[in-house]
């Protein structure tokens, strides 16, 4: 069985700071043996860590279209943002990838996809992020579950990690896999664990923007 963090960030976004070798030392530690990558607007990160990790890596983008964000899985080239939720679901499927919702019903971020887009690409939606640890009420969380339930969707769960600390806070334990399909049945077959992490955490992604800043100012 492998024990997958299924959202995961790298020093790619621009508001984390975990640097290839540094995440896969962690997911060592704490027992993580998959990853999908999901850098925001970008999977070069992704490219990094699969290229030096010793378990899969599944190269996924966080897309922020105009309606709200959609993560690709399975992605060959980078999908440009601020397109339609639409446009970037037919970018995805071009590349034989697969769609995810994530953090859906979250109420404090702003980033979740638009009702109305939602319901557009409700059809071509693979995977329901159903714990996402950086969520702040427990409740939006449980909704996205029930949400896939009612459609009979598989379901998935990450930490949102944008430091080392969050890593393998939220988890799924499934199967082994070699092929976007296969990964879809080795997520109804498999265990979601974790924990919500501390709304403190988002400070760490206030952090990283202002070192970059900073940096940047020198």
């Amino acid at each position: 069985m492998l024990k997958a963090d299924l959202h995961v960030h790298t020093d790619r976004s621009p508001d984390c700071l975990i640097t290839p070798v540094k995440l896969i030392e962690r997911c060592l530690a704490r027992g993580i043996n998959c990853l999908a990558i999901t850098d925001h607007n970008s999977i070069k990160g992704a490219i990094a860590v699969q290229r030096i990790a010793p378990f899969p890596v599944i190269v996924s983008e966080e897309i922020k279209t105009s309606q709200g964000e959609i993560i690709g899985l399975f992605l060959q080239e980078a999908i440009a943002p601020l397109l339609s939720a639409e446009e970037t679901v037919r970018k995805i499927r071009e590349q034989g990838g697969l769609v995810c919702l994530p953090h859906p019903f979250d109420r404090v971020r702003r980033e979740p996809l638009r009702d109305n887009a939602r319901e557009s690409i409700l059809p071509n939606i693979d995977i329901v992020e159903v714990l996402n640890a950086r969520v702040t009420f427990t409740n939006d969380n449980v909704k996205a579950r029930r949400f896939a339930e009612d459609l009979g969707l598989p379901m998935s769960a990450g930490s949102d990690a944008h430091s080392l600390w969050e890593i393998g806070r939220a988890y799924v334990e499934i199967p082994e896999f070699e092929t976007p399909q296969q990964f879809l049945e080795a997520l109804r077959r498999g265990s979601i664990g974790g924990h919500r992490s501390l709304p403190l955490v988002h400070l760490f992604s206030t952090w990283a923007k202002l070192r970059r800043k900073t940096r940047a100012g020198r």
